[in-house]
């Protein structure tokens, strides 16, 4: 059913929040994109989803039914840092952050320029390249059955997601930290295990591109297992298209920006591929589990020759998903080896 919605994108978005004595709340984000309506009895995201899949109705709906007129202020919530990621899960191992790379054609020529950088112009083609060339294709069949798989990888749990506006860590023995623009999926399994799609955010998935850049199995140790997502989550279907900016500022000033395409028109894979390759592992739909999914980036600064440092923001934007994903990335002491005990 189709319903009609409040903001000048024509789409429903929805902001998790805690107001200042820390009670929870979902707002939907106002027309003009400044103020949020709190949702009746909704204190969270993962509760409304719920709600939804035990009534048998979509989410939109249920948005539909709980919308009032009541407003906050949603620049100050963003000012005093009490702007959520847009899905957790009360106990955060149970919320799987995963991704998969190579879905874009800027993604593919960067791990490519990786790969010429370490092994000289005359190696043979890499295997990122040849994988990519695969999702190209055979990642969209046009029958809707199943495409070639596609890379994927692990990221962490709930606890490695930061909040809209928090630091991001590099950890001492990481070569470099930089950010990755993605659109990023959120899905929760019912209560049969079946996987349901919540909707999509914007999100940084930051990974050291030095460490993967020594060998492409490195790749999971790049992962530097935080990101973060949001700070709005978009309701309903991704359109074709998605058009945004990347950005690092550094003191106040803008070091680098990019355009970024995305959506399943400048995807290699459809979003379906995607999912199934994801989800037809038992493990990952488990009831009442949630998963944030990656769908790959199309720009990155590294591939630009772009040296980030502790101190830079990284800002990304697409005017579908609302106000900016804006984290500044902090070094965190060195921890030194980290021994295990015998027991």
């Amino acid at each position: 059913m189709k319903t009609e919605h409040s903001n000048g994108s024509g789409a429903i978005r929805l902001v998790q929040y805690q107001s200042s004595d820390g009670e929870r709340h979902v707002g939907r984000v106002s027309s003009d994109g400044n103020q949020l309506h709190p949702l009746s009895d909704t204190a969270t995201v993962m509760e409304l989803a719920e709600a939804a899949i035990d009534r048998g109705i979509d989410i939109a709906s249920l948005v539909e039914e709980r919308s009032g007129t009541a407003a906050v202020d949603y620049d100050e919530l963003l000012r005093l840092g009490l702007v959520l990621a847009p899905l957790d899960h009360p106990e955060p191992a149970r919320f799987l952050v995963t991704g998969t790379g190579l879905t874009h054609t800027g993604s593919a020529s960067a791990r490519n320029q990786m790969h010429t950088l370490t092994h000289g112009e005359g190696a043979s083609e890499s295997d990122s390249l040849k994988i990519f060339r695969m999702g190209l294709e055979g990642g969209k069949p046009a029958d809707g059955g199943l495409g070639v798989q596609p890379e994927w990888f692990f990221k962490g749990v709930g606890t490695c997601v930061v909040p809209p506006g928090a630091t991001l860590p590099l950890p001492a023995f990481a070569k470099a930290g930089a950010e990755e623009a993605e659109i990023v999926g959120l899905y929760i399994n019912g209560p049969d295990g079946r996987p349901y799609r919540i909707g999509y955010a914007l999100g940084n998935e930051y990974s050291d591109h030095l460490t993967e850049a020594e060998n492409y199995l490195y790749l999971a140790h790049s992962k530097l297992r935080a990101c973060s997502i949001g700070p709005e989550l978009l309701i309903g279907e991704l359109p074709q298209e998605v058009r945004g900016k990347s950005r690092i500022r550094r003191d106040g000033a803008v070091i680098w920006e990019e355009e970024f395409l995305s959506g399943e028109a400048h995807m290699s894979h459809s979003i379906a591929n995607l999912e199934h390759y994801h989800f037809r592992y038992p493990m990952h739909r488990r009831p009442g589990d949630v998963h944030a999914y990656f769908f790959g980036a199309a720009v990155m600064s590294f591939a630009s020759g772009v040296k980030t440092a502790p101190g830079d923001e990284y800002e990304i934007e697409a005017a579908l998903f609302g106000k900016p994903l804006r984290n500044r990335m902090e070094l965190v002491p060195d921890e030194g080896p980290v021994r295990v005990t015998q027991l």
